[in-house]
């Protein structure tokens, strides 16, 4: 009896963990041709508090200010700058999501273009947004949130928190044009791998098709997966759907197949070390092959102490004051430690702990092995 209860809870947790390395196919792949569009614009930033571009040192925002006035009917000399303290040029970029409808909002996020010490308490002008093709797709207007904010001293002196020449506008652009989506290209969708891996791409090929019970799922390459709805509308109804009926048949079977569930393929062996912060990221299937490792510090402190030199009694000398230096050398004993063959993860980190190296003296120990030709991973250093 003991003997079936220890099996049931091996059973729940080899069940419990195959649960946790699952994934969603929408979670690892994208659909190929829905994507994020770029839009980019240029407007003019007002009501500023005296934090605007100088125009004399930036005459584009002057330009544009007086370009702004001939559309209502004002003309102001061409020949003259404008005193502008409260108008400040922007950069406005976007992003047009797929599937975007007209009259949707999207947010924007503005970036001053010249001399601007702020654009807090300021408010973007309608201004057009285009993309690659330089159509207009939206229209961007709206109050500027400014996360930074700074003070400034008469004597000069400021002091400022974040950054305050740039600011978004959440909701401040509303679409006006709309992109074609060709998700489906003659009956067939492709869901792409989000990180290429040949195993994994198989691992989808046979979870789709284990899913609808024949093969309607082919692994293009290590990239792609391509799934042919024709057959799945022959294979369902007996017949061929006319277009209209089929497309309707798109979005439940593209919901249906990103949910289900499978393993992938474990990543590649890979350390990934931040050299500015001292963190370390070791990859599970990073191994060791057979290396020894002598690590030590070495510390050198040098003292300065000051000394007064008093010439006897009677001389001509004079009383002078100078230091000395003290210099101490302390060296800690080398530290060795071997690794086995095949050492794994866990391995490599209970035996640096042991000997307690910080961060940077890891760091160099791994950059040694890999050197060595000893690490069996990727070394990045970012």
């Amino acid at each position: 009896m003991r003997s079936l209860i220890y099996l049931y809870y091996i059973i729940c947790v080899f069940i419990l963990s195959s649960a946790v390395f699952a994934a969603r196919i929408k979670d690892i792949t994208a659909l190929a041709g829905v994507r994020d569009n770029q839009l980019v614009g240029y407007g003019l930033i007002v009501g500023l508090d005296g934090t605007g571009d100088k125009t004399n040192q930036a005459p584009f925002t002057d330009q544009t200010f007086k370009n702004m006035l001939l559309e209502f009917g004002i003309r102001l000399p061409f020949d003259r700058g404008s005193q502008l303290k409260n108008v400040a040029a922007v950069a406005i970029h976007a992003k047009l999501p797929p599937f975007a409808r007209i009259g949707q909002k999207i947010d924007v996020t503005i970036l001053s273009l010249g001399n601007a010490t702020s654009l807090r308490g300021g408010s973007l002008l309608m201004a057009p947004l285009k993309g690659a093709d330089g159509k207009v797709y939206a229209m961007a207007q709206g109050n500027v949130v400014v996360s930074g904010f700074g003070a400034q001293g008469s004597d000069g002196s400021k002091v400022t928190v974040n950054v305050t020449s740039s600011g978004t506008i959440p909701n401040g652009a509303t679409i006006e044009n709309t992109i074609d989506t060709p998700f489906v290209q003659q009956g067939e969708v492709t869901f792409e791998l989000i990180r290429p891996d040949f195993t994994t791409a198989l691992r989808i090929e046979k979870a789709i098709n284990k899913e609808f019970g024949y093969k309607v799922a082919e692994a293009q390459d290590a990239a792609s997966v391509k799934v042919n709805f024709h057959h799945m509308a022959l294979k369902g109804e007996g017949g061929l759907l006319d277009e209209a009926s089929e497309k309707r048949r798109y979005v439940p079977l593209i919901s249906r197949i990103e949910n289900i569930q499978l393993k992938p393929a474990a990543v590649g062996a890979r350390v990934v070390v931040n050299s500015r912060t001292g963190t370390i990221v070791i990859g599970d299937n990073v191994t060791i092959a057979p290396v020894a490792v002598s690590h030590g510090n070495l510390a050198v402190i040098i003292t300065e102490r000051p000394y007064v030199s008093q010439p006897e009694g009677f001389s001509e000398g004079k009383t002078v004051q100078g230091e000395a230096s003290d210099i101490n050398i302390n060296q800690q004993n080398n530290r060795a430690f071997v690794f086995a063959p095949g050492a794994s993860l866990n391995d490599l980190v209970e035996t640096i702990n042991r000997v307690g190296a910080a961060p940077g003296d890891l760091i160099a120990i791994l950059e040694a092995i890999k050197a060595a030709g000893a690490l069996n991973a990727d070394l990045e250093v970012i």
